[in-house]
């Protein structure tokens, strides 16, 4: 009887979370919307609308708290940067020259040593004009 009681309290408190949002999304909106943006006034039917909208669009909190485009990023660097630590050097040359013709050389800057990326530092302004060649 104690573990019913307790499912039918989370389940309450989770209604009464989704309303509490539902009227806040509302009250914000109708308070801001309408005066900022000549937009529309929304009901609180339409507002939980929104708030489920926006919860699919940009998505739901992680337990783990290290989600998104920026963990994705990181964690791929690392992985890439342990791939190269068991490259020679001629493999990884050869891995940063194709990376640098597929995607351009700013891809491959991550791979650079220092001593690279001061030399990449010192390169002429762009002036608009473009380069004349040598034939």
């Amino acid at each position: 009887m104690k573990k019913v009681g307790k499912i039918l309290g989370f389940i309450v408190l989770g209604v009464a979370c989704v309303a509490l949002f539902g009227f806040a999304v509302m009250y914000l909106w109708n308070w801001l919307v309408p005066t900022l943006f000549a937009g529309p006034v929304i009901t609180f039917w339409q507002a939980l609308g929104l708030l489920l909208l926006s919860k699919l669009l940009l998505g739901f909190p992680h337990k783990h708290h290290e989600g998104g485009w920026a963990s994705k990023r990181r964690k791929w660097k690392e992985k890439m940067k342990a791939k190269l630590e068991h490259m020679s050097p001629e493999e990884r040359e050869r891995m940063k020259e194709q990376l640098n013709r597929c995607m351009g050389p700013r891809w491959g800057s991550w791979m650079a040593s220092e001593k690279d990326q001061d030399s990449n530092s010192r390169t002429q302004p762009f002036t608009g004009k473009p380069e004349e060649t040598q034939e």
